[in-house]
């Protein structure tokens, strides 16, 4: 059976891979130069290409509970997917909190590993620069015309053409058009695990600073989510992946959001308060500036201390009780204005996306037309930064290549 796959990122490559070693004749039909470029970026080059703890609860969407059955099987877990690399002769290492990378450290290698995997299969067809423009199904074939105005046909067709994230590394709306002109709906579409952007005045003096924090992330007083890990202070906001974490919620909030940020979790405010004594004790001869010292990076522990009113030159012994409690809060809850994220121009993946209901989700195949299956980002279904959703897009795509009729 002869089966067009559009888009070759990873769940396209996954896909026709799978779909390949059933015997079926694959054409992989990719709209960049060459496939997985965007795999090349993932991880900050290195390529975070799963987690051992990819379970349901770090995903999201209307029903998020579609992406179980695909994390939850066997051979497409976690577990499986590091088999199935390393059938493809990937060597990876697994560092604390689960996420997997290769041991290249090199993005590249994932890469070539698919790619050469791809080449030695004779079954499939890889056509890059190609770019599909309209997709219609008519008595059980599928004719895709593409921008040159030539028509690919098919028994069955896989859409992987990933979400509006990215530009400039093949993101775009051509996945959810193609799905619509079959009759597919799509959720609202909002950037994720992106930069936030905030009130500049304190982040562009701490531009480079990095601090590990416990984040909240309000409207009008009420919790909208929270997390912990490592923030960036950049000159336009806050970036690193607690952030990413929480880009999310950021981007579907609307107006009126603030960030939290603690930079001592686990303290309580008399930990804090007693902490901060014993610091005016041991470096009573130091400027007020230095206060800070051993907690947070320098820079950072300053600009607490001008946030707190505190001039950085006054001694340290000078320093009043009531001082001590105004910087405490700064430091157990120093507050940031948001005023939105960079968009889905910086983002790595698009919150958002076909709904889910319209397909099954032990197959990946459309409700709506037979032989239409769809994987990967396009999908209204995105998960935590960390290697979470590079295993949607293997688990969904392999699943989506089994081509499984139920």
């Amino acid at each position: 059976m002869n089966v067009l796959i559009i888009g070759g990122g990873a769940s396209g490559m996954a896909a026709a891979l799978t779909a390949a070693r059933q015997g079926h004749q694959v054409v992989l039909a990719e709209r960049q130069a060459r496939v997985g470029r965007k795999l090349l970026s993932t991880g900050n080059g290195r390529c975070n290409l799963t987690n051992e703890y990819a379970l349901p609860d770090r995903y999201h969407g209307e029903e998020p509970d579609f992406c179980r059955f695909a994390l939850e099987d066997p051979e497409l877990s976690a577990a499986g997917t590091l088999d199935f690399f390393r059938q493809l002769g990937l060597v990876t290492v697994t560092e604390p909190g689960g996420r997997v990378y290769p041991l290249s450290n090199a993005a590249a290698s994932v890469l070539d590993v698919l790619r050469f995997a791809l080449e030695q299969q004779e079954n499939i067809r890889i056509r890059t620069g190609c770019v599909i423009r309209q997709l219609k199904h008519r008595d059980g074939q599928f004719q895709a015309r593409t921008e040159e105005g030539d028509v690919i046909t098919a028994r069955r067709c896989i859409l992987a053409a990933g979400g509006a994230a990215g530009a400039k590394l093949g993101g775009g709306m051509d996945g959810y058009q193609l799905a619509r002109q079959l009759g597919h709906h799509r959720t609202v579409l909002y950037p994720s695990l992106v930069q936030v952007c905030t009130d500049p005045t304190y982040p562009r003096g701490l531009k480079g600073v990095k601090a590990q924090a416990a984040l909240t992330l309000t409207r009008e007083g009420e919790t909208l989510t929270a997390g912990q890990g490592e923030v960036l202070f950049t000159e336009y906001g806050v970036s690193g992946p607690a952030v990413f974490d929480l880009s999310r919620a950021v981007a579907a909030g609307g107006d009126g959001l603030t960030l939290h940020l603690d930079f001592l979790p686990g303290w309580s405010r008399e930990d804090t308060l007693t902490w901060l004594r014993s610091q005016r004790t041991a470096l009573s001869r130091q400027e007020a500036g230095a206060l800070l010292t051993g907690s947070v990076h320098p820079r950072l522990g300053r600009m607490l201390c001008k946030a707190a009113g505190i001039s950085g030159s006054q001694p340290v012994s000078e320093l009043t009780d009531r001082q001590l409690e105004t910087l405490c809060r700064q430091v157990r809850e120093f507050t940031l204005p948001v005023t939105g994220t960079c968009g889905f121009d910086q983002a790595q993946v698009t919150a958002g996306g076909l709904r889910t209901g319209e397909l099954d989700p032990r197959t990946m195949e459309s409700r709506l037309v037979p032989g239409f299956y769809a994987c990967g980002e396009v999908l209204d279904i995105d998960g935590d930064c960390g290697g979470f959703n590079l295993q949607w897009a293997w688990a969904s795509g392999r699943l989506a290549g089994r081509l499984l009729h139920i």
